[in-house]
């Protein structure tokens, strides 16, 4: 059965299903609800937990003697398997599907899968799946921007906080749509913030005070073309423990942006306005650093710059030779109109 998240609580406190499949591409959102389903079936007496990835090479004859086989540690057990693609094959959709049809007694299985799309929201098993009465079905949908403020505002609230409508939207518009960064910054406020409730200078207070360099700091400093404080920015970052993927994520969003802008502007349209429209709605600010950064060079230059990110990227995970932190140097000056020197 097709169970809404939002009442994924209540049905776990009236009984608990032999089958959960929790579907989604939002990793707070997702790992958060099936915390819930581990933490009650830990409750219940759920002592013992056996997980499987379920990759190419994966026996699906384990899961049947997983749930056949009894527990020698505990009478109950939680059985966990991770999907990390929606085309399980020919016998790893039999064997889920002869799993829900006859789940063992004192056994739950959970089962993670990415996010549905068209072709598996259509297909035959995921449909049997969501139609089992044996199956509580969740599908995690992200939060959209335009939605981002109320989500906030709720998890707010679920901390004890509250917070105008100015501080609430400042938030939004510093985690761009990062959810775990969006928690991070409230738990922040449940120790900084004893007045309620939180007004934007609390939470720009906050955000100063996160650390002595932040990657949107380092953003801010290279869209207004201050390369050498930018490059002095990034070290700082690299001094203080940050992780070169963050800074990446980071400064890739702004060429990204900044591409578009200019293809755009190349067919005639008008940088202010494009600017003006994007959503949810950057600060002022934002808006007049980025028209002061995209006349530093055509579309294909940013291109380009996009290009140097992919190489960075794969320098990161070890595919490619090379200092990832020197990638990013580059990055740096090319988004603040400048050349890496050699």
């Amino acid at each position: 059965m097709k169970l809404q998240p939002s009442r994924l609580e209540q049905q776990l406190r009236e009984s608990l299903a032999p089958v959960y499949v929790v579907s989604g591409d939002e990793p707070l959102l997702t790992g958060e609800a099936c915390d819930h389903i581990r933490q009650t079936a830990r409750q219940q007496g759920f002592e013992e937990r056996q997980v499987f990835t379920a990759d190419n090479g994966f026996d699906w004859s384990q899961l049947l003697e997983a749930g056949a086989s009894l527990s020698l540690f505990a009478s109950q057990r939680l059985i966990e398997l991770r999907l990390n693609s929606l085309r399980p094959g020919e016998r790893g959709i039999q064997a889920l599907l002869d799993y829900q049809a006859r789940p063992p007694a004192g056994n739950l299985l959970l089962v993670s899968l990415p996010r549905l799309d068209g072709p598996a929201r259509r297909a035959k098993w995921i449909k049997t799946l969501q139609d089992s009465p044996q199956v509580q079905f969740i599908q995690i949908w992200p939060v959209e921007p335009a939605q981002l403020p109320r989500w906030i505002g709720q998890r707010l609230a679920r901390a004890g906080l509250q917070a105008t409508p100015d501080a609430i939207e400042l938030l939004a518009g510093r985690v761009e749509g990062n959810l775990l960064a969006a928690v991070q910054e409230i738990e922040k406020l449940k120790l900084l913030a004893p007045e309620q409730p939180v007004s934007l200078n609390t939470i720009q207070a906050s955000v100063a005070e996160s650390a002595r360099y932040d990657v949107f700091g380092l953003v801010s400093c290279l869209l207004a073309g201050q390369a050498s404080h930018g490059l002095q920015m990034l070290y700082g970052l690299r001094a203080e423990g940050s992780e070169p993927p963050v800074v990446l994520w980071a400064l890739a969003r702004e060429l990204r942006q900044l591409a578009t802008l200019s293809l755009q502007q190349a067919r005639g349209n008008s940088a202010t306005q494009l600017i003006a429209q994007i959503r949810p709605p950057l600060p002022e600010k934002h808006q007049q650093l980025l028209a002061r950064a995209l006349p530093r060079h055509d579309s294909a230059g940013w291109n380009r710059l996009l290009l140097q990110a992919q190489q960075v990227d794969a320098c990161i995970k070890g595919q490619s030779p090379g200092d990832a932190w020197t990638g990013l140097a580059g990055l740096c000056l090319g988004l603040a109109g400048q050349s890496l020197p050699f």
